[in-house]
């Protein structure tokens, strides 16, 4: 790149990266260091930018890839941000005012390193180039660190935890702070605390997210393997030795991470930015010290405006929660669980009190009301709505608090919502959003209580008008309206399950069903008598033109025709188990019923359906009677009048007693199966700054090229 170049692009003519990939061996001490990790830039966000990055990288690495074994260059860099990790620890004492930057710097050149090593090499030869000695001079680091992958990736954990701390409001009485306030002074005027305050918070951050991301990045060799990694190095470094105890805390930092949605620093306000005077900040300090700065280049920051999504939302918040996926859903070990998902299925509430389990070292507390508010604010994208499923299935303390809220519509309306645009939703964020709805749905209370939340004017809705209508009567209609989707469109058995056992959780607390709710569960059963006829008439035809030839085999119309008597016999029983259970709650229900009688004569006599239709036909003939009895052209309201008289006069014992309607989610066998691809489609299409080359990539198939 030399002294004047600022594109990105003749980063493989740079003479400090050529320096560090080539052939001389760089001492720990080496001024060299100061001068290849004295740059600022802004990091590329644009996927063409990105692209540009990872070539130019590329060229790097294979040259260093080449010479490392012989140099050590890659394991003297670590060292150096090793050491600089340190001073940044004890920074009460230290006035070396270029470490966090320095430390920041040089963990964005190992991220880039490693994400080219890791794609293009088994862990066991990443690990060698991790053993490889610098050949120049006694190291300065020390030579307690026995384990460099060891020692980096419990850095990077340390740092993720600890760089809150770094904060200037939580700082303002160390001496490195007061010292720093002292030489702002004499150079600026102006607020001090406040200007200098989000300097240090915006380098902060940068680090913690590029900590977050070269974890990621460490853990991404999954990307490249078409099975699932069961024994993996990183893994058994994370799970074991120095990595272990801080699990609690790794997982509540990104836990809080995500809840804060934290905006990342406003391009053109990085603590590093040059001034138009020519000295900023921390340059003007800099340029005693590192005498051979990099020009500062940007991409997607200053000079190009950052994509309006980008704007929206907290990278750091981001890459914190694909982290804690791919954290929480690495395979277990041969003798050890994994620990990251134990310490999600255990922590509580802050408000909780009672001793944590001794058989849980990695159970710890966190403010369940904000971790629920952002729940609430992020369901629009997959790894949210994940993160709400792992919670809600593992984890019995947020769940059973999820399940006491008395807001709950403000978690279930964003679930509807994503059901609701399921043409425009990936499939298994459908999933993940209808078993968070199946999960809801075991609980009786929840049952009971999203029929008494009155909701207001549902815009998103379009189908039809709802200026009012309960919680409960529109995740029917939405539920309803998936199956109907699935029906015509994809045709996945699994969906149909699942919203059928959802709707049947339901079905016996169903209390004032909205009239269109009523009907579209009636229509619904209208176009599943209308399909089962078609494919019997289908099967009917198939059979008699078989007699006159035996050259073709027949189409498996008998398990077409079973599959949809199942789904037949399971919304009968739906209806059924409301009838016997809430009839004189639903008169509406009734009334559809009624309207749409003729519907079921066909099912009366079928010996599939006998026994569920019995109640049926008895409710359809009993109201039937009292209507007949009442007189002819009857208006909607009086009919709805006589259907309340006769629900109260309507003998409940002659409704025979089903089984209750009860289903459980259930994972099935090898739940990483599923996961651990899904996971990892989230992080190669959803993390920032993070670029993958599609045709690399093994463990799932791409959409596109």
């Amino acid at each position: 790149m030399g002294a004047n170049s600022s594109s990105i692009s003749e980063l493989p003519e740079n003479e400090y990266l050529q320096k560090l990939s080539g052939s001389e061996p760089i001492s720990e001490n080496d001024p060299f260091w100061n001068q290849l990790l004295s740059f600022s830039f802004t990091t590329p966000t644009n996927s063409a930018d990105l692209k540009l990055l990872e070539e130019a990288t590329i060229s790097v690495c294979k040259s260093l890839v080449e010479k490392n074994p012989r140099t050590g260059n890659l394991g003297s860099l670590i060292k150096v941000f090793l050491s600089r990790t340190k001073e940044l620890k004890i920074s009460a004492e230290c006035q070396n005012h270029l470490f966090i930057w320095q430390a920041h710097n040089a963990l964005f050149i190992i991220c880039c390193l490693l994400k080219v090593f890791i794609s293009r090499m088994s862990e066991e030869e990443l690990q060698l180039h991790f053993t490889y000695e610098e050949k120049a001079g006694p190291s300065s680091y020390g030579t307690e660190c026995e384990d460099l992958i060891e020692e980096l990736l419990c850095c990077l954990i340390q740092l993720i935890v600890e760089i809150p701390l770094l904060y200037p409001c939580q700082h303002t009485d160390s001496n490195w702070w007061k010292w720093l306030c002292s030489w702002y002074r004499g150079r600026y005027s102006g607020g001090v605390t406040s200007a200098l305050g989000y300097a240090v918070r915006d380098i902060t951050y940068s680090i913690s997210l590029e900590a977050v991301t070269t974890l990621i990045v460490f853990l991404s060799c999954q990307l490249f393997h078409k099975e699932i990694l069961r024994e993996s190095i990183i893994h058994k470094y994370l799970m074991h030795g120095r990595c272990l105890p801080y699990t609690s805390r790794l997982v509540k930092t990104l836990l809080y991470n995500f809840i804060r949605q934290e905006r990342s620093p406003p391009p053109g306000t990085h603590v590093f930015q040059q001034q138009t005077d020519g000295g900023g900040l921390l340059y003007g300090i800099a340029s005693g010290v590192a005498t051979g700065l990099w020009t500062v280049f940007t991409l997607g920051g200053v000079g190009s405006k950052a994509s309006a999504q980008l704007e929206q939302c907290s990278p750091l918040a981001s890459q914190s929660l694909l982290l804690l996926l791919v954290l929480a859903n690495l395979t277990d070990a041969p003798d050890t669980p994994n620990p990251y998902r134990q310490a999600i299925m255990s922590f509580k509430n802050t408000q909780d009190n009672t001793a944590f389990s001794s058989s849980n070292p990695h159970a710890f507390q966190i403010n369940f009301n904000s971790l629920y508010t952002a729940l609430c604010e992020q369901q629009k994208s997959d790894q949210a709505t994940l993160l709400l499923y792992m919670l809600l299935h593992q984890n019995s303390n947020v769940r059973t608090y999820v399940l006491a809220r008395t807001d709950i519509e403000n978690l279930v309306l964003p679930i509807l919502e994503i059901l609701y645009h399921v043409e425009e939703r990936n499939s298994h964020h459908v999933y993940m959003a209808l078993i968070i709805l199946l999960i809801l749905t075991e609980d009786d209370g929840f049952n009971r209580s999203i029929h008494e939340v009155i909701l207001k004017n549902i815009t998103w809705y379009a189908e039809r008008v709802l200026t009012e209508i309960s919680l409960g009567s529109l995740l029917i209609l939405v539920v309803i309206r998936t199956i109907q989707y699935n029906m015509t469109r994809t045709r996945d058995k699994y969906l149909h399950t699942n919203c059928l056992a959802a709707l049947a959780n339901m079905s016996a607390q169903f209390r004032s069903l909205h009239q269109y709710a009523a009907q579209r569960i009636i229509s619904l059963f209208s176009l599943l008598s209308k399909k089962h006829n078609k494919v019997l008439e289908q099967a009917t035809q198939s059979l008699r033109g078989s007699l006159g030839s035996n050259d073709s085999p027949l189409p498996d119309y008998a398990q077409d025709l079973n599959v949809i008597e199942e789904v037949i016999r399971m919304m009968l029983e739906i209806i059924n188990s409301c009838l016997t259970n809430s009839l004189h709650h639903n008169p509406n229900l009734v009334y559809a019923l009624l309207y749409k009688r003729d519907l079921f004569e066909q099912f009366r006599t079928h010996p599939s359906f006998q026994d569920i239709m019995q109640n049926i036909d008895l409710v359809i003939s009993f109201f039937s009677s009292r209507l007949e009895q009442a007189g002819a052209e009857l208006s909607v309201e009086r009919v709805l009048e006589i259907i309340k008289q006769g629900a109260v006069a309507l003998p409940k014992d002659r409704l025979r007693k089903f089984p209750e309607l009860k289903f459980k989610y259930v994972e099935e066998e090898q739940p990483e199966e599923f996961f651990i691809p899904y996971v990892w489609s989230l992080v190669y299409n959803s993390a920032v700054a993070l670029y993958w080359n599609p045709r690399d990539i093994q463990l799932f198939t791409m959409d596109s090229g």
